[in-house]
């Protein structure tokens, strides 16, 4: 492996011969998005995909005429099971997708893919912004950016939440988890030869699902903050929202002169493009606390076979030995609790094991993550987890009223003012701001709106949108495009 250094997200670059199709392909697309290779690679990978959704069935209407009436009914039906869903809360139903805190610390790390290059599909329609038939769409691209707002871009919000909960240790998933990531990136380097299909998968990603509104209910349960997920729901509605600038979007592209037909079947192959790879509900049904036990301590038997001192045995053997073959932790684990050093579906304080791991005096203290300590709480408290009589349909305390503020909230109407583009004179030097005053000046010295444009379009890839310097890039730009 090599640690790359132009990755935002803070991946690790894996060699496409020693992993799989997806997984090497997103992070080519992430490091060298502008290599031939990697494009040409991209191209063919969408082909291949589009292919194979080709085979998927589809609910959009035969006439887009008919897409009116079929966002409002999906809106419809989305809200009324919605509705059940709370009543079923209310009257002390369980949660339906999270068994446990582990459990949506598992789904947040098993998305993170898709969630940390969210909106890249439409990136390649920004060497567009002046022709009216893509100013939806843009607009689409520029609110999944947060207009340059730190608080509302979403790669920026996914990562503080992945952080937040120790869960930014995801880029060893297996392959499925990212294809979606994948796709959303090189439909971003091919805008010009897959246009439909660009329009056609913004379709389905934007319109509000089922999904989303139980994981954000859940999450605020459970204690995690859902505003990512919130705010999604807000942007997305269908009345001036994101599902309706898609049918808007696909309308404008409309061609005029040409094969309208054979352009609405891409349109169609290209909204199947969402149903490939992992999908929320298959991240969430794959939670087995065991299995993902394990991984975490084969994970750390790499290192931890070398520090532990020979004082302590277990049946024969000294930790290091345990740890010195991952194909042992099994029978280790299984050791400790004969020995009773994890007494499962009891309280975790009961458990040797846990007090070695938590608390600031600890033994291990460190060397477990939150996400992994939260996964190894939740594991050996097991049924007693459950018996602990939780919360049923009320929010978790803390975020209770932040939740009433999400349930309230609107997308201000008005756009954030054209930023200035030389910082004030006599504004002191420092290296924090130098690489934006020095964007600032470079679009100062250019001769006209359109150069302008053109010099910040590459700060807005799904790469760099996030960073200090690609966030003022998009205010700059939005207050140029509006």
């Amino acid at each position: 492996m090599q640690l790359t250094r132009s990755l935002p997200v803070d991946t690790l670059l894996v060699a496409p011969e020693t992993t799989a199709p997806s997984r090497a392909l997103y992070f080519e697309l992430l490091d060298t998005p502008a290599s031939e290779k990697t494009r040409a690679s991209a191209a063919e990978y969408l082909e291949r995909q589009l292919q194979e959704a080709a085979e998927l069935p589809c609910d959009l209407p035969e006439d887009p005429a008919g897409l009116g009436a079929w966002i409002e009914q999906h809106t419809a039906k989305v809200g009324a099971e919605y509705q059940a869903y709370l009543d079923q809360r209310r009257a002390g139903g369980p949660r339906r997708y999270f068994s446990s805190k582990a459990h949506a610390l598992h789904f947040l790390r098993g998305v993170a893919p898709t969630k940390l290059v969210d909106g890249a599909w439409l990136y390649g329609l920004l060497q567009r912004w002046d022709d009216a038939r893509f100013t939806s769409l843009i607009q689409t691209y520029l609110e999944e950016l947060g207009e340059g707002q730190p608080d509302k871009n979403h790669v920026v919000l996914y990562r503080k939440l992945l952080a937040s909960q120790g869960c930014d240790d995801w880029q060893s998933l297996d392959d499925e988890h990212f294809v979606q990531g994948a796709i959303q990136l090189a439909l971003a380097e091919h805008a010009e030869r897959f246009l439909p299909e660009v329009i056609g998968f913004n379709l389905g990603y934007e319109q509000l699902p089922l999904h989303l509104l139980i994981s954000a209910y859940e999450l605020t349960e459970l204690g995690i903050d859902p505003y990512y997920f919130t705010l999604h729901v807000t942007v997305d509605n269908a009345d001036n929202g994101h599902a309706k600038k898609a049918v808007q979007g696909l309308l404008a592209a409309w061609p005029q002169v040409g094969d309208s037909e054979d352009f609405y079947r891409r349109v169609i192959n290209g909204y199947r493009l969402n149903d490939l790879g992992a999908s929320t509900l298959s991240v969430i049904g794959g939670f087995d606390p065991e299995q993902e036990v394990l991984r975490v301590l084969e994970k750390k038997a790499g290192v931890g076979q070398f520090v532990h001192s020979d004082y302590c045995r277990f049946d024969g053997r000294t930790v290091n030995q345990w740890l010195a073959e991952p194909q042992r932790i099994p029978a280790f684990i299984d050791t400790l609790q004969g020995r009773g050093w994890i007494k499962r579906h009891e309280d975790p304080q009961h458990s040797r094991f846990w007090q070695l791991i938590t608390g600031e005096q600890a033994p291990m203290f460190g060397v477990f993550s939150a996400h992994e300590q939260q996964l190894i709480h939740d594991w050996i408290a097991g049924d007693w987890l459950a018996e602990q009589a939780p919360t049923r349909g009320k929010p978790h305390p803390a975020l209770a009223q932040r939740q009433a503020q999400f349930n309230s909230r609107r997308r201000p109407a008005e756009r954030p003012a054209k930023p200035a583009l030389v910082a004030a004179e006599g504004q002191p030097s420092s290296d924090f701001d130098a690489e934006a005053q020095l964007l600032e000046r470079q679009l100062a010295q250019l001769p006209s709106r359109e150069a302008r444009m053109h010099h910040l379009v590459p700060l807005l890839a799904p790469t760099r949108h996030h960073s200090a310097a690609g966030l003022l890039a998009t205010r700059i730009f939005t207050g140029l495009f509006n």
